[in-house]
């Protein structure tokens, strides 16, 4: 009689286990709905979509050396997610959360370490030591494998594409203001990429401590 109604049902685990495009699909279908109860209840969480207190977006010329630091693929080694283990937060301080980087599009979260991490960077160094890392890296870190980055003193940030992108990222939820956005090219106007990069990296990880 089982045998009957198992025949009758016309999808039992054999037909699954034996029909590989089925198969594929069931996969798809519960990896995307295991996916969707994960990520979803993020979206209405406080601690995920609200900023934590004092975070302000990247100012122009910080904005600026944020595009930099994309462009020559220092995410590729630094991370910017300090895990909450012990070891993490004494060697780095406060870990990561999501309030402190709701302003970033992208955000640099990642697990690649070649470099150290570099989420509480940002007041660590004077300019001058960023300069002379980026400039040669070996001058104050002798057993750095970075690579050197020149041309940054050399080059000038692009200050007509700033506004533009700022009025970009306005949509997506960064609170800039008109004003903000109108003196951005003057902001920027006659500065080196070297000198957006070490902007952006003196703002980061001021937030928590």
């Amino acid at each position: 009689m089982s045998k009957t109604n198992n025949t009758s049902s016309g999808f039992t685990h054999e037909k699954v286990e034996t029909n590989n495009f089925l198969m594929i699909v069931l996969i798809l279908l519960v990896v995307a709905i295991g996916g969707l109860v994960e990520i979803v209840p993020l979206f209405f969480q406080k601690s995920t979509t609200e900023p934590v207190d004092g975070l302000k977006p990247y100012t122009a010329l910080q904005l600026a050396g944020r595009d930099i630091y994309q462009r020559e693929g220092c995410y590729n080694c630094h991370s910017q997610m300090i895990r909450p283990f012990r070891a993490e937060t004494l060697r780095y301080g406060h870990y990561s959360v999501a309030g402190e980087f709701v302003y970033d599009h992208p955000f640099q979260w990642g697990s690649k370490r070649t470099g150290p991490d570099l989420h509480r960077v940002g007041g660590r160094y004077s300019d001058e030591w960023h300069r002379i890392h980026l400039n040669d890296p070996r001058d104050v870190v002798p057993e750095s494998n970075m690579p050197a980055y020149p041309w940054l003193e050399k080059n000038l940030v692009n200050a007509a594409v700033m506004p533009a992108h700022m009025r970009a990222l306005r949509k997506v939820g960064v609170p800039y203001t008109d004003e903000e956005i109108a003196g951005a090219v003057q902001e920027v106007e006659g500065k080196t990429e070297m000198d957006a990069m070490i902007a952006y990296l003196q703002s980061l990880g001021h937030q928590l401590k």
